[in-house]
């Protein structure tokens, strides 16, 4: 049986009686359904020589990893050097900590020595407040000027500590590399 190329109708002759188009050629094995529906190819299924093969196009990712538009290279560091070694001494042990752990911080030997000099003047600094308060129990027996010498010793370890805590920001800041006396010498090994 024959059918029209066109519209699908079954035909009788050579050309379509409602459309006038001609007819399809018959296919030579297989189900064709009217209106150039599914045909089956002869040989049946034949499965392509090297199995699944990935697609060219498609997510490619770049060689050498993510990198940010117009942002640093990966690697360099996202801040300056002169305010990460500021940074070091912001929050004393916290700080100096951190940059010593983070790379790629803790690969660069400046930073390592304000790490280690800030670790170090903490440590110093909460050793001279241990003294100052075993000192005062000693002082609170003076009458009269105990008290007074206490809020001295106190006083005296505040503002050297803040002033101290300052001035070492403020030095690496401006790319100074200030070395403590004894604490200095031990980062500098350290780093």
């Amino acid at each position: 049986m024959a059918y029209c190329a066109s519209c699908g109708t079954e035909m009788q002759g050579k050309f379509c009686s409602k459309c006038g188009g001609a007819a399809a050629a018959p296919a030579t094995g297989g189900y064709q359904q009217p209106g150039g529906g599914y045909q089956q190819q002869p040989g049946g299924y034949q499965q392509q020589p090297g199995g699944y093969q990935q697609p060219s196009s498609g997510y490619q990712q770049p060689a050498g990893g993510y990198q940010q538009p117009g942002g640093p290279s990966a690697g360099a560091p996202a801040m300056e050097e002169n305010l990460i070694c500021a940074l070091c001494y912001a929050f004393l042990v916290l700080t100096g900590i951190v940059f010593l752990v983070v790379p790629p911080y803790n690969q660069n030997k400046l930073v390592r020595f304000h790490a280690f000099q800030a670790i170090f003047t903490w440590v110093a600094m909460v050793v001279l407040y241990i003294v100052a308060f075993i000192v005062s129990f000693v002082l609170v027996f003076i009458p009269g000027i105990g008290h007074a010498l206490i809020s001295l010793i106190y006083a005296a370890l505040g503002l050297g500590s803040l002033g101290l805590w300052l001035f070492l920001m403020f030095k690496a800041y401006n790319k100074e590399k200030f070395v403590l006396p004894v604490i200095g010498p031990l980062a500098e090994q350290q780093a």
